[in-house]
């Protein structure tokens, strides 16, 4: 299994993308929680696609926490219908044509290929046909349509990082509390099976989907 390291040396640019306003944290709130800490020169762009006018502040909030030891970021939340947006494709694909313009990523995070949700899909796709020079890791988000795959990339965590990722995820996105799924257990299951699945030393991970890496 290939290791790939950052040393903290090198400015790194990331952007994470999430077709609704709890999905970068789920995807890979723990990814960036790491590296944030790991990373002084860290610049982030995040962006939402889907949001209301309580899921944005909790959005806000979420994201300014996650990031809140990153000098150099930016937080955009859209107000895309939410479960339209393949009916809304061209808007979308403008929002992603002004990121290319303004910010050349070093690793992209965004919704997995095969997500059974069709804005997440749509998120990927359009992520695949905006950006075709860079690393891209799609993350996966746990669901009632049982769509989860076999990772090929994973992050490792400890179970400390893991509890202060799941604890902020309940905290700022109360408008979820009332979903079946939306549970502590959930999100610590999860990464405890893919800190099985890829041995990590501190127990738990996050995994991702990588189709092309380049050394």
């Amino acid at each position: 299994m290939q290791n790939i390291s950052f040393d903290g040396r090198s400015p790194k640019k990331i952007l994470c993308l999430g077709a609704h306003c709890d999905d970068i944290e789920i995807g890979c709130g723990g990814a960036i929680l790491k590296m944030a800490g790991l990373m002084k020169n860290l610049s982030v762009h995040w962006v939402v696609f889907s949001s209301d006018d309580r899921r944005r502040k909790e959005a806000l909030d979420s994201a300014n926490d996650f990031l809140k030891s990153v000098n150099r970021k930016k937080i955009v939340i859209h107000q895309f219908r939410n479960s339209f947006f393949p009916y809304q494709g061209a808007e979308i694909k403008e929002c992603f044509e002004n990121m290319k313009r303004e910010y050349s990523p070093d690793i992209i995070f965004t919704h997995y290929r095969n997500d059974l949700h069709q804005d997440h899909r749509l998120i990927n796709e359009l992520t695949w046909n905006t950006y075709r020079n860079h690393l891209i890791l799609e993350y996966e988000i746990p669901k009632y349509d049982g769509d989860l795959g076999s990772p090929n990339l994973f992050v490792h965590l400890d179970e400390v990082l893991c509890r202060a990722k799941t604890g902020r995820i309940l905290k700022y996105f109360k408008s979820q509390s009332d979903k079946a799924w939306f549970t502590k257990d959930t999100f610590l299951s999860l990464l405890r099976i893919r800190g099985v699945e890829s041995n990590a030393p501190g127990k738990f991970a996050e995994g991702f989907y990588c189709r092309k890496l380049f050394f």
